[in-house]
């Protein structure tokens, strides 16, 4: 209907965006709420607190209803995009055991989960031996249990920014699809999570009932609960649409829709990136380190 408006928020590396379009997708509105510089515990690592997250994303969005009067009561629904690849660990609670590791994160697990000798002879075989240790050792998860088992054994759910996000806003653990952009056992053909019996299960030390539920992008995965409301300013009951990524929204936000179009992105770092049979493929990290 003429006059209806989207809230989108944009919870990035560096700050959080709040924005409301037309059904057009002409912006109405637009705030930005600064986030604080993350914390670097030891060489390589990046880490961030998840309250600090919720609290500018309530900033951001409460600025937004001061830029005019009415704007509430035109919204139809809200979508959500973060930061991919940053992990959270929850309790039975669902409350962080741990602060956020960040995307950019460079720690390694020194021990990994051993594979049967039938996978490992398949690895071996197709020459991904390296491959499958890469990712191993990259995993938040074989890292938690290899150098912090005292945190991984009280590790109800592992989800990333967007699922405890999505879990603030809703009060249902649920996370979209296409924002599984990182080293858990998900399957990009399937669009889920890996069938039982699938190697990665066996090479990541996660289980799978530690994992939210998964909604395809454009499907309702809950509604503003009332605490959330009381929180932000948003409509309770406000329906939540499954979204993406950062950069798969970006880059089809974009236009880019072609593998054969580029989008080149100026963020935290800066990336080239394609679209190919419908999912976001990184090609280059051209700067941060």
């Amino acid at each position: 209907m003429a006059g209806d408006l989207i809230l989108s928020i944009d919870v990035g590396t560096q700050s959080v965006r709040a924005v409301l379009f037309d059904l057009r997708g002409n912006i109405v509105a637009l705030q930005k709420e600064p986030l604080p510089p993350w914390q670097v515990p030891q060489a390589g690592w990046a880490e961030q607190e998840a309250a600090v997250y919720w609290e500018n994303l309530c900033r951001a969005v409460n600025k937004l209803w001061r830029a005019g009067s009415g704007l509430k009561d035109r919204l139809r629904c809200l979508a959500l995009t973060t930061q991919r690849s940053t992990v959270l660990l929850l309790d039975r609670e669902y409350r962080p055991l741990y602060p956020a590791v960040l995307w950019l994160d460079q720690r390694q697990a020194e021990r990994v989960p051993p594979l049967s000798r039938a996978w490992r002879w398949l690895f071996t075989l197709l020459g991904q031996r390296s491959t499958l240790r890469y990712l191993q050792t990259q995993a938040e998860v074989n890292w938690f249990a290899a150098h912090r088992p005292d945190i991984w054994a009280k590790t109800n759910k592992v989800v990333f920014l967007s699922g405890y996000l999505t879990w603030l806003l809703t009060g249902e653990l649920v996370d979209s699809a296409a924002s599984q952009v990182g080293y858990l056992p998900f399957d990009y053909r399937r669009q889920d999570w890996a069938a039982s019996g699938d190697w990665k299960w066996s090479a990541l030390s996660v289980r799978r009932e530690q994992l939210p539920r998964l909604v395809k992008p454009g499907q309702i995965m809950g509604q503003v609960s009332k605490k959330a409301a009381a929180a932000t300013g948003i409509p309770a009951g406000l329906p939540v649409v499954a979204a993406a990524a950062d950069k798969a929204c970006e880059v089809l936000g974009s236009g880019c829709l072609m593998g054969e179009q580029g989008s080149i992105s100026y963020g935290t770092t800066a990336t080239i990136n394609i679209t190919s049979y419908s999912q976001m493929i990184v090609l280059l990290f051209l700067a941060g380190g």
